[in-house]
Formats: C-alpha cells, sequence, structure tokens
C-alpha cells in the first residue's frame, strides 16, 4: 500500500494538532497545579494568623478586661474566617477580621501596661510579619489565577479546557471599605 502526499500530509496535521492538544493539556495541569499550591501556600499563613490572633485576644484579656466586646468581636470574626473555604468568602472574611484587630490595637493605646508588655509586642511583631507574607502570597496566587484563567478562557486552550474539566479559579481579594479609602497624608 503506498501513501499519498495528501494522506502523509493529513498525517502529519492530526499527528501535529494531537501534539498541540497535548501541550495545551499539560500547561492547563501545571497552571491549575499551581493555583493550588499557591492557595495551600495562603492557608498554611491564614492558618499561622489564627493561631496568632487567638493568643493575641488572650493576652489582651488580662489588661483589658473591661472590653469584652471587642475581644468577643475578634473571635468571632476569627471563628468566621477560619471556617470559610473559598477564596472569594475568605477574602470578605478575611477583610472582616483585619478590620477588627485594627480597632484591637487601637484599644491597646489606652492601656499602656499592654503596650509595653513583651508578651504583646511579640505577637504584633509576629502578626505583622504573618501579614506581610500573607499579601506576598496573595499577589502570587492571584497572579497565577489571572495566567489560569487566561489559559482556559483564551483561543485555542477554551477548545481544550472544558473538554477536560478545566474551570476558571477565584481570587483572593480582600474586599475591604477599609482598603479602598483614601489615606490623606499631612505634614505637620
Amino acid at each position: 500500500m503506498r501513501m499519498t502526499a495528501g494522506t502523509i500530509a493529513a498525517l502529519a496535521l492530526i499527528a501535529g494538532l494531537s501534539v498541540y492538544v497535548v501541550w495545551l493539556y499539560n500547561r492547563l495541569v501545571r497552571l491549575r497545579n499551581f493555583s493550588r499550591s499557591s492557595w495551600s501556600d495562603i492557608d498554611v499563613l491564614l492558618k499561622k494568623r489564627y493561631d496568632l490572633v487567638g493568643n493575641l485576644v488572650e493576652t489582651v484579656k488580662g489588661y483589658a478586661a473591661y472590653e469584652k466586646a471587642a475581644l468577643l468581636e475578634v473571635t468571632e470574626a476569627r471563628s468566621r474566617a477560619m471556617r470559610a473555604e473559598r477564596p472569594g468568602e475568605k477574602g470578605k472574611e478575611e477583610a472582616a477580621l483585619g478590620e477588627r484587630l485594627a480597632s484591637l490595637f487601637a484599644l491597646s493605646e489606652n492601656y499602656p501596661a499592654l503596650k509595653a508588655n513583651e508578651s504583646f509586642l511579640a505577637l504584633q511583631k509576629q502578626l505583622a510579619e504573618i501579614e506581610n507574607g500573607i499579601e506576598y502570597a496573595r499577589r502570587y496566587y492571584n497572579a497565577v489565577v489571572r495566567d489560569y484563567n487566561t489559559a482556559t478562557q483564551t483561543f485555542p486552550s477554551n477548545l481544550v479546557a472544558p473538554r477536560f474539566g478545566f474551570q476558571g479559579a477565584e481570587f483572593f481579594q480582600l474586599d475591604s471599605a477599609r482598603e479602598r479609602e483614601r489615606t490623606d497624608v499631612r505634614f505637620s
């Protein structure tokens, strides 16, 4: 049996398309795994943050016995954030927790002995470091999600993605009114 030039060209085209589909599939898998891995990194940092918040609340309790409402708000916000699962839901609850923590630190201004407490200062420093880590991890995660979503939605990979179950990922955004407020800088 002899193959014609047309048959050879058709087989070469089919082989080339097959290789290209495999390459697209592998790219989508790689991007999906990057997004899952980077979300896992955020999750680890958030768990460390939750532990620190619990320790911080316990430390403040000893000094600010009259501020039970503020401490209860922080504890409840922490619990809601820990229960949230999806990145969008987690972002909303994390923003609320951040606002409650800011009020807790503002409250500490009324208690000079608390502000000078070594344990409180160490927890505050650790929390600031973790907040910076979360911010970095959130930026990385959102960049990976952007690349993954772009890959699943652009041609020709949008033809391959749905057939193999690839769906867009959710961004991790801290949707906080406080983050959107204008900051006035004053030099006095």
